[in-house]
């Protein structure tokens, strides 16, 4: 065993010797490079011997030695300081980490209390709890119930516990309201003058009858609604004024070009914090949810980010042929302080609320896709409205489910007509074989909704199909090579002129010829 430990010590001192070695020869290295007189003993050696030019290149030689010595410094000062730093945040971590433990440990403390206390909630109402899970149930079954039928509990709930407290605060403030049947009896023509009068008496907003009435037909037969064209033209003006006129103001989502998913809209969970970060779309969209009422969220400036990155889960979800597919989910998770109208973290999407998107179609934009446009109606404001003398005209309440009931009611009674509905077919057929365009199902539903709606608003049959043509189908052509389409296009306007005669489809024959004269 005393041959093993003298072995074992001669050969972990040769390690060790080694280690000893390399930090003598760092600590002799530096002790050297800062030896100042031996630099002056060897300058004092040759300066006998030096030229002029031998003292000024000695001098250089020295300053570059002072130079490089002073980065040395310069990089341990640098090396240390890091240290010391990253040092800090490891403490840091560490004091915060023991911090999250401790008040995890009072959250665990609160959450039993918390259990005690809906236990003894539910022993005061006579009722038999059985295990912990079913009681915990059946408390809170209770207490939501409670909460819809007075919304004490919501006014006394602690906040800490809360994570979506906008919500909370909407619960709250219409914890006892009951929808309001406004009695609306007003007829769609009505609703265009109305709205027009109002725009104009009380706002200073001028537009076109026949901007109005192609503005209200669009909610019809689509939820999104894309109004376009140069700026200047009024385009938030009109949603900000239909917001206005319904009593509810327009919800007004500014998209910024850094949105890249639907977080922008209506918010995301902060793990750390616990607390969702609510945007005003979701609370506006939370509230409607309580109402019959009309309610419309503006994306101003939709396109200054894509699009399908941010909308494109509400763009498939608002095509659920049944309104309670129209789900969203928020959270992956419940929490029993959740707001009253979200389930397991599910929130429903109100049939009341329309969206709104403007549009400048400029260098700085994106352009938007078909799979949008396809969901959407899209408006071309080009033109203001000449100012005229309006009747002062007040704000209007309006019913949701009124309105759609005209809708529904323009779908029955102004279905377009066979003549017009052959005409359609043959254009169809001529734009198939012509362009290699076609449109599918989703497209002439909305038609069909969107002319009714436009005939029971005061237009002609013809100028419906006409615009809706122009703006839903014929957009199509800009995605196809505008050289080689260029002589097809006169062939298409006498088509046009042949179906439908010369007097109509003007909006479908001037965004032909406008397509012309850019190639």
């Amino acid at each position: 065993m005393g041959t093993f430990m003298n072995f074992l010590y001669e050969f972990i001192g040769v390690f060790i010797k080694g280690v000893v070695t390399i930090l003598k020869g760092i600590v002799s290295g530096f002790i050297m490079m800062f030896n100042f007189p031996e630099y002056l003993k060897v300058f004092n050696f040759y300066k006998r011997e030096f030229t002029v030019s031998g003292y000024v290149l000695a001098i250089i030689t020295a300053l570059v030695v002072l130079v490089l010595l002073a980065l040395v410094i310069l990089l341990i000062v640098f090396l240390v300081k890091k240290y010391i730093r990253f040092r800090k945040t490891l403490v840091e971590q560490e004091s915060m980490l023991n911090e999250i433990a401790v008040l995890n440990k009072q959250v665990n403390t609160l959450v039993l209390e918390k259990e005690k206390l809906l236990a003894m909630k539910v022993s005061n109402l006579g009722l038999k709890p059985g295990d912990g899970s079913s009681m915990l149930q059946n408390a809170n079954s209770t207490e939501v119930e409670a909460i819809e039928e007075t919304g004490e509990d919501l006014e006394n709930m602690n906040l800490d516990n809360v994570r979506f407290t906008k919500l909370h605060d909407v619960d709250i403030e219409f914890a006892n309201y009951k929808i309001q049947n406004y009695g609306n009896s007003f007829t769609l023509p009505e609703l265009v003058t109305t709205f027009r009068n109002f725009a104009a008496s009380k706002l200073g907003l001028y537009y076109t009858e026949e901007m109005i009435r192609i503005f209200i037909s669009s909610f019809a037969c689509t939820r999104l609604i894309i109004l376009q064209g140069i700026s200047g033209t009024g385009k938030t003006s009109l949603a900000y004024a239909w917001g206005k006129f319904i009593k509810h103001d327009a919800i007004i989502a500014s998209v910024q070009p850094s949105w890249r998913d639907r977080t922008e809209l209506f918010g995301y969970f902060n793990e750390f914090t616990k607390k969702f970060n609510e945007t005003e779309v979701l609370k506006g969209l939370y509230e409607a949810g309580y109402t019959d009422d009309v309610y419309v969220t503006v994306l101003d400036e939709m396109n200054i980010a894509r699009v399908e990155y941010y909308f494109a889960e509400m763009l498939s979800i608002l095509e659920m042929p049944s309104r309670d597919e129209w789900i969203i989910e928020l959270v992956s998770s419940h929490w029993d302080t959740d707001p009253v109208k979200l389930t397991d973290g599910k929130l429903q999407i109100p049939g009341n609320m329309w969206y709104i998107g403007t549009i400048n179609n400029d260098d700085s934009t994106f352009a938007v896709t078909d799979k949008v446009y396809d969901r959407a109606m899209p408006i071309d404001i080009n033109d203001k409205g000449q100012v005229f003398k309006p009747v002062d005209t007040e704000a209007l309440d309006i019913n949701s489910s009124y309105l759609e009931s005209l809708y529904e009611d323009a779908k029955k009674n102004n279905r377009i007509s066979d003549e017009n509905q052959e005409k359609i077919n043959r254009m169809d057929d001529y734009v198939i074989k012509h362009f290699r365009i076609a449109f599918g199902n989703r497209i002439v539903k909305q038609m069909n909704e969107f002319v009714a709606a436009y005939i029971a608003c005061g237009g002609k049959e013809v100028d419906g199909i006409d615009y809706f043509i122009a703006r839903k189908i014929l957009r199509k052509f800009e995605q196809l090579n505008l050289a080689y389409i260029r002589d097809e296009i006169d062939g298409f306007v006498k088509f046009l002129d042949q179906e439908f005669g010369k007097e109509n489809f003007k909006e479908c024959k001037e965004y032909l010829l406008r397509m012309k004269k850019m190639v």
